[in-house]
Parts: C-alpha cells; sequence; structure tokens
C-alpha cells in the first residue's frame, strides 16, 4: 500500500537515513486491519480501486464515495469530480503566490489530511513533499488518488508531528494549515515546527483567528464553531507574538480571509453537518455559541 523503497529513497535525499527504522515501526504498527473498525474495509476499497482501473467509470465513482467523508479537495479522477466539504482549491490560490516559490524544496505538510495541498505543493514545483496526518482514513484517500494521479515524490504518512524523529532541520519550507487551533500548547507546536525546517526555510502557518488590535487569545469554555478540540484562538497580533517567542524571524501576515458556505459546506461526498449548521442562522457572523464566525489568517515566517 505504501511504497516504502520510494519513501526512503526521499529521506535519503533529504539525508534523514536516520528516519527509517523509526517511522517503518511506527507506519506498519499504524496500518494493520485492527488500528481501525473500518481500515479493513478501507482497504479492500483501495485495492479494487487500484484493479479496476479507469475504463469502468462508474464502479469507479461508487468505491471513491465509499472512502467518504471527503473533507478537503476537490479531485477528479477520469472523470469522477470529487466535491469535497472544502474548497481547498480557494485556499490554495489565495496563498500560493504569496509564499516562497516552491520550485526544488523539500516539504513538509503537517496535519496535510488527504494530501490534497501536498499534491499542489508538488505540482508547484517542490521536489518532495512529505505529509503527515494521523487520520487513517485521509491516508488511503490520499493512496486511492495518488494510485491515477502519479504525482511521485509526494506521501502521505499516517503520524503526529511529535512522532517524527528529530530535531531534523531538513525541510525548506513547513505547512501547517488548519491545525494551531487544534493544539493545547500552540507554543510547543510552534516550536516543533521550527526544528523541521533548515536555517532560512519557511513556514506556512494558517489559522483561525479573533478579530482584535491588541495582543490576547481566548479559549472557548465547550465548542467552537461546534468543534470540541478547539483550545486558543488568537488575535493577528497574539499569533505574530507567538511566532517572535518561538524563535521565528521575518514575520509576515499573507493574507485575512472570512470562511464563507461556499468555501466549506455539505455535499454528496461529505453529507455531514458543515460550516452553515456551525453559524447563528439570525447573525451569520457569530457562531452558534456566540464567537466571532470563523476567520482565517496565513502568516510566513523563517526559521533563524
Amino acid at each position: 500500500m505504501l511504497d516504502f523503497q520510494e519513501l526512503w529513497r526521499c529521506t535519503a535525499d533529504l539525508g534523514l537515513d536516520s528516519w527509517r527504522e523509526q517511522l517503518q515501526t511506527l507506519i506498519v504498527e499504524r496500518l494493520q486491519d485492527d488500528a481501525h473498525g473500518d481500515f479493513g474495509r478501507w482497504r479492500q476499497t483501495l485495492e479494487e480501486l487500484q484493479a479496476i482501473g479507469t475504463e469502468d467509470p462508474k464502479n469507479l465513482r461508487r468505491l471513491l464515495l465509499s472512502l467518504a467523508p471527503w473533507r478537503k479537495g476537490p479531485f477528479e479522477i477520469a472523470g469522477v469530480k470529487i466535491d469535497a466539504e472544502w474548497r481547498s482549491d480557494i485556499k490554495w490560490n489565495r496563498l500560493r503566490t504569496r509564499i516562497a516559490p516552491l520550485q526544488g524544496r523539500a516539504v513538509l505538510d503537517v496535519g496535510c489530511g488527504n494530501g490534497y495541498y501536498a499534491l499542489q505543493m508538488r505540482a508547484a514545483g517542490a521536489r518532495a513533499v512529505i505529509g503527515i496526518d494521523p487520520t487513517l482514513l485521509y491516508v488511503l484517500q490520499f493512496q486511492a488518488v495518488e494510485h491515477f494521479l502519479h504525482a511521485g515524490s509526494v506521501f502521505v504518512l499516517p503520524l503526529r508531528l511529535n512522532e517524527l524523529p528529530g530535531p531534523a532541520r531538513a525541510f525548506d519550507t513547513t505547512f501547517s494549515m488548519g491545525v494551531l487551533y487544534h493544539q493545547r500548547s500552540p507554543l510547543d507546536h510552534l516550536r516543533q515546527l521550527k526544528q523541521t525546517l533548515r536555517p532560512g526555510g519557511q513556514l506556512v502557518i494558517e489559522t483561525i483567528f479573533i478579530p482584535g488590535e491588541e495582543s490576547y487569545a481566548c479559549t472557548p469554555s465547550d465548542r467552537y464553531a461546534r468543534m470540541r478540540n478547539v483550545w486558543l484562538l488568537p488575535t493577528i497580533a497574539e499569533l505574530t507574538t507567538w511566532l517572535r517567542r518561538s524563535g521565528f524571524v521575518d514575520i509576515e501576515i499573507v493574507d485575512q480571509s472570512l470562511t464563507t458556505t461556499d468555501e466549506q459546506r455539505s455535499t454528496e461526498w461529505m453529507t455531514f453537518e458543515s460550516l452553515r449548521e456551525a453559524l447563528n442562522p439570525d447573525d451569520p457572523e457569530r457562531t452558534i455559541e456566540g464567537w466571532p464566525a470563523p476567520r482565517r489568517v496565513v502568516a510566513v515566517a523563517n526559521a533563524p
């Protein structure tokens, strides 16, 4: 399912031969049928997808749908359009020209989901992209997509950031998008990200922020936009402080946006509740809990 030989060639090229033993043990352990109640079914679906090719679009669509929910996208495979919950292409188009060019760079994508952005990074010229995400369904979704797209030198591994051997300081660009607000200790997360970057490497971080000119952060008492695992929501000034205190330099805010129901919504490929249900129906500028509606900021910063 995962081409370990290609992965080890990639890590060797990055000077990360020391990763091999530890990562192989972790990855093999995670990709067992008993790792998740549905994992055996997902793996069988992947095997069927790899067997049918592109000559049977009806069956192709049925099998891809059986790997729902698809959170990030869109993808198109042999005429089958995967309309994921997130129009991730909208976000990518907002930031792709505002970051350091990816041509020839080694990239780490933390919390990469099903690899949508990792594939865009590779298409933008990155020589290799390693994505990590602990959600097994997303790992198999990536395997399904990559089987047909053949991007090469792109990997999605079932790992968390703190499970990578380190400090590696091997990557030219590290992305952390939609991850920071899920961290109980955002400064620890930022410091770990810094340790993945070579001197002069660039961090691209995207997170939800709270409007306000002062430097502070808020913690929801229970949920934010119906999400339980949201811990700290900073103002942009506070995010900048966090980056500076974590040791980053050359900090720049490159994008701010209000998330809309055109960008995040329920679809046939993700039928559960989405952003619309998380907003106050009488005041869509607020969440159902009374917080400011989700606004996202993209910042870039360099590791010294």
